[in-house]
């Protein structure tokens, strides 16, 4: 099966790689060499536009930043929906707005082309074991012809209907819920540590108590090593809860634990934070209190 990968991050190497090693026949797009090599060294071809992908694709699932870019690798001077034959399955997995994607779906309808909405979680570990959660919605047929793909990504796919825009609803709140969690483990660390508890040791308690969370035992790892290498990172809260709080503005839903967790993320990315993993949030803290936090060097 000809599939293709457009954005070599985090998520759609992973993504990539697994169809690779499943036997599909993989092209990435990515500008970024060292995704490229990984690609093209692991068996998968690779090309710097999305207009060089071949034409004979079945399925092209889309990694990138936000809607926006989702729009130019299709439809921009260098995209590739002109040259996908009719009925190819665009599998989007970015994080955009609800709206954002019901229009995606008609613009490539018109196009003759299928859309999934179809966001995902699960995290760097995730996407390189192929365990994946898959939110998607969409018309049956293109769950039909995309399903050995998601099946090759995802250890969960979740079917939310036909309506282009539940899927990207589902994953929202899904973003809501892990930046108030990743901003609270911070906060919980940051305060334990000024306290004067030492950190691995308050990092293993909590995460055999009841405090607990899945951001909590992910993240504050990543603290305790020193290493901010961005895995997710902190822009890319500040872009999803700034879709979440945008959201809730139009529906007249008030959100103040999202908008309070956006506010710590702008806040780290003033402080140049903003390309650094998220859980060095906790670095507002460090900022305001002089808590001193573990050093990669003697990690």
């Amino acid at each position: 099966m000809e599939t293709a990968v457009i954005g070599l991050g985090t998520m759609g190497m992973g993504a990539a790689l697994n169809l690779q090693r499943k036997g599909f026949a993989v092209t990435g797009c990515d500008l970024r060499g060292p995704a490229r090599d990984e690609l093209a060294e692991a068996g998968g071809k690779v090309v710097a536009r999305a207009v060089d992908l071949p034409g004979n694709l079945e399925v092209v699932l889309i990694f990138v930043v936000n809607a926006a870019q989702a729009e130019a690798v299709l439809f921009g001077a260098e995209g590739c929906a002109g040259k996908l034959a009719p009925g190819t399955v665009v599998i989007s997995c970015t994080t955009m707005a609800p709206e954002a994607a019901k229009a995606l779906g008609a613009r490539l309808a018109e196009a003759d082309l299928l859309l999934l909405d179809a966001p995902v979680s699960g995290g760097a570990s995730g996407a390189r074991a192929g365990t994946m959660t898959v939110m998607a919605s969409g018309p049956e047929i293109a769950f039909a012809k995309s399903e050995p793909v998601l099946t090759a990504i995802a250890g969960k796919i979740w079917r939310l209907g036909a309506a282009h825009g539940i899927g990207s609803t589902v994953k929202m709140v899904n973003q809501l819920l892990a930046g108030v969690h990743i901003a609270v483990a911070a906060e919980a660390l940051a305060l334990g540590i000024r306290a004067g508890a030492e950190p691995a040791t308050l990092f293993e308690v909590i995460s055999s108590s009841a405090g607990s969370s899945w951001m909590w035992q992910n993240r504050v790892p990543h603290i305790l090593a020193g290493d901010d290498t961005p895995l997710s990172a902190v822009n890319i809260f500040i872009k999803d809860l700034g879709i979440v709080l945008d959201q809730a503005r139009a529906l007249t839903f008030p959100l103040p634990l999202a908008a309070c967790a956006h506010q710590l993320f702008l806040a780290a990315a003033a402080h140049g934070e903003g390309s650094k993993d998220d859980a060095f949030v906790i670095r507002v803290w460090q900022a305001l209190t002089g808590i001193a936090l573990p050093d990669r060097a003697i990690a």
